[in-house]
């Protein structure tokens, strides 16, 4: 029999580890061990292994061992005790730094429901029964009287997802953040498929183009890919939503030369899938794919609050499978359709432990319960919301300019571009009168669109709606009339 990943195996070791560290000080004996293990997966430890998972526990200072020999009793040290759980010491480093012990470890609380729904995916696939696509799931949902989320929740996270962005055009908030969300979300993301780069390792990728020694191809395009797809969710965020031509769009970015059929890309599948080691089998007509995929669309799109209709797409998107693959993926991004386009906090999935997170998906497809993962859902979005909290305190106040006149700017900039000129001021304040700005804010007006002329650069060519080409020929032919280019102060 093949031996275990290790990733089931710092599963077990954590679960061992939660139990011991949720006892009383004179701490938890073999049995008591094994019984709380199987209270919280609803499977038995065996004896063997448990002392395995122990010994790793012991070897890593995060259990101790009482002196008896017969029936020892185990503990966690007392500087330890009521500290966080994490397993980084008892697992070893994946490459690049990226310790998948350690993301395995954050705590995320988990409810009644949601711990049930563990247990019963923690069976032995032969007793769990084998189910397919209900079409009462979906259909039993309706937008504005269906809600996965209670008032109070969602409450609770619009307030903390809330930005001093509210009111301004869809995506404003987004594009201000863009750098930092394409790392993020394109880490957090993509480590939910299996990636083996490290946080660092993926901004030197994006930022520089630098690829850590011994990555594989697949790894590289799954990101590239992914900032692909953000770029196009963020720039474009005032056309998107939740329609057909959007989650297609999103798909063949996402899917980009990692299928083996091109012809997939963007493509609903017509043929049979199988869901791993699961029990659920998804539809295989295409034309009831189709059919659901719509109906899905139009409820997502009639729900009439941002985050129940992240989770709701989140939810209902990969129970379909509509794709061949590449379906949680873009359920992923798909969520943020409504997080974006309303300018609150982005989902990035950033340290979303993969074993929970893949538990609250399979609880969708073989329970249609939703609990587990509304429970990571939850969790994710406060993470979410509490970094960007500090990259938004980084940032100070966004530039009311900047906000009032957004098109405006891009507008003069791509035409001064097309026009092969370097404008004077006076050049410049003519055609933000042509364009209706107020006098009270011309003059600062032009101080911005002279910065953001002084900037410009080929990375940032999409937001103007620019070509390479089109900047190749205004550099040329400005030449020496414009000032140095980089980012300014």
């Amino acid at each position: 029999m093949a031996g275990k990943s290790k990733r089931a195996v710092a599963a077990e070791r954590l679960v061992v580890l939660q139990a011991i560290q949720g006892s009383s000080p004179n701490g938890l004996s073999h049995e008591q061990i094994r019984k709380a293990y199987a209270e919280s997966t609803g499977h038995p430890i065996a004896y063997t292994t448990l002392r395995a998972r122990l010994d790793e526990l012991l070897a890593a200072g995060k259990v101790i061992r009482s002196a008896k020999r017969r029936n020892p009793r185990y503990s966690t040290p007392p500087s330890t005790a009521n500290a966080p759980i994490n397993d980084a010491a008892a697992e070893p480093s994946t490459p690049h730094g990226a310790s998948s012990s350690t993301i395995q470890a954050q705590p995320i609380p988990l409810s009644a429901e949601a711990k049930r729904v563990r247990a019963l995916l923690h069976r032995p696939r032969a007793e769990r029964t084998p189910v397919t696509y209900d079409i009462e799931f979906l259909d039993g949902y309706t937008p504005g009287t269906t809600w996965y989320l209670p008032a109070a929740e969602r409450a609770r996270l619009r307030e903390l997802g809330s930005t001093t962005y509210a009111g301004q055009p869809a995506g404003t908030y987004a594009r201000d953040i863009m750098q930092r969300l394409v790392i993020d979300l394109s880490w957090g993301s993509s480590r939910l498929e299996g990636l083996r780069y490290s946080r660092i390792d993926t901004e030197e990728l994006l930022r520089n183009g630098t690829l850590p020694a011994g990555v594989s191809h697949r790894d590289r395009q799954l990101i590239l890919n992914h900032k692909s797809a953000i770029e196009f969710l963020v720039e474009d965020a005032q056309s998107i939503g939740f329609n057909r031509q959007t989650i297609l769009t999103l798909h063949a970015l996402l899917a980009e030369n990692l299928l083996h059929d091109r012809d997939d890309e963007g493509a609903l599948r017509g043929r049979p899938i199988g869901i791993g080691t699961s029990v659920y089998t998804p539809i295989a007509i295409p034309q009831v794919i189709e059919a659901q995929l719509e109906s899905m669309l139009l409820k997502a799109d009639a729900i009439p609050d941002a985050i129940e209709q992240a989770l709701f797409v989140m939810v209902h998107l990969p129970y379909l499978q509509p794709f061949i693959d590449v379906n949680k993926r873009t359920s992923r991004l798909a969520a943020n359709i409504s997080l974006i386009r309303a300018n609150l906090c982005p989902l990035s999935f950033v340290d979303v432990p993969e074993d929970v997170y893949a538990d609250g998906t399979l609880g969708v497809y073989e329970l249609t319960d939703v609990s587990l993962l509304r429970d990571v859902f939850v969790w994710a979005y406060e993470r979410s919301c509490s970094q960007f909290k500090v990259l938004r305190e980084s940032m100070g106040e966004p530039n009311p300019i900047r906000l009032n006149y957004r098109q405006e700017l891009r507008t003069i900039v791509a035409d001064t571009v097309r026009d092969m000129v370097w404008p004077t001021d006076t050049e410049l304040d003519a055609r933000a009168q042509q364009l209706g700005i107020p006098g009270i804010d011309i003059a600062r007006v032009v101080a911005e669109l002279q910065r953001d002329l002084q900037s410009l650069r080929p990375e940032i060519l999409a937001r103007y709606s620019l070509r390479q080409s089109e900047y190749a020929r205004w550099v040329t032919a400005v030449g020496p009339s414009r000032m140095p280019t980089g980012p300014t102060a």
